[in-house]
């Protein structure tokens, strides 16, 4: 490599990001939740989203272990629930409004859309493994405005364009 990984790094900060908060619930009723700027769609016919995670994560066993997901995109006024859903363990749940999708993974209130999963694939991705999850419900709201993410931080929406 011609590059070191904080220029990698660096170089990924240049793509905007929106956040999600990916969530699941554990064979033993744990409520499972990670912040994610790794979701992207793939296929429309069959409706297909991935995510992916840090093999070191805390929950990694846990989601490998599933067999749903749900990706709750945040709106720019949900900083909190990434920042709380960012770091690994701890009661991360507390005070958090949600309800529940029609597998039992937690919906987060307010979130600007929600995508329900069922894990289809899991591939390796270096230290990171792609979840690829076939959407079994959707809902969204196009009035709201994205919490995005660029250059290692939070940013708004210019909207003189």
């Amino acid at each position: 490599m011609s590059f070191d990984p904080p220029t990698f790094r660096t170089a990924l900060g240049c793509f905007a990001t929106g956040i999600t908060v990916v969530t699941a619930v554990a064979p033993d009723g744990q409520l499972l939740g990670l912040t994610a700027n790794s979701f992207s769609s793939v296929s429309l016919d069959p409706p297909l989203v991935l995510f992916s995670l840090d093999r070191q994560a805390y929950s990694f066993e846990i989601f490998l272990a599933v067999e749903h997901f749900a990706v709750n995109v945040l709106g720019h006024d949900q900083r909190h629930l990434s920042d709380a859903f960012s770091r690994p363990g701890g009661p991360k749940w507390d005070g958090v409004r949600h309800g529940r999708g029609a597998a039992g993974c937690p919906l987060l209130a307010g979130a600007l859309a929600t995508f329900e999963c069922r894990t289809r694939h899991t591939y390796p991705g270096g230290d990171h493994v792609i979840f690829v999850g076939e959407v079994t419900d959707v809902r969204g709201d196009p009035s709201g405005e994205p919490l995005v993410y660029y250059r290692g931080a939070y940013r708004g929406l210019d909207r003189t364009s």
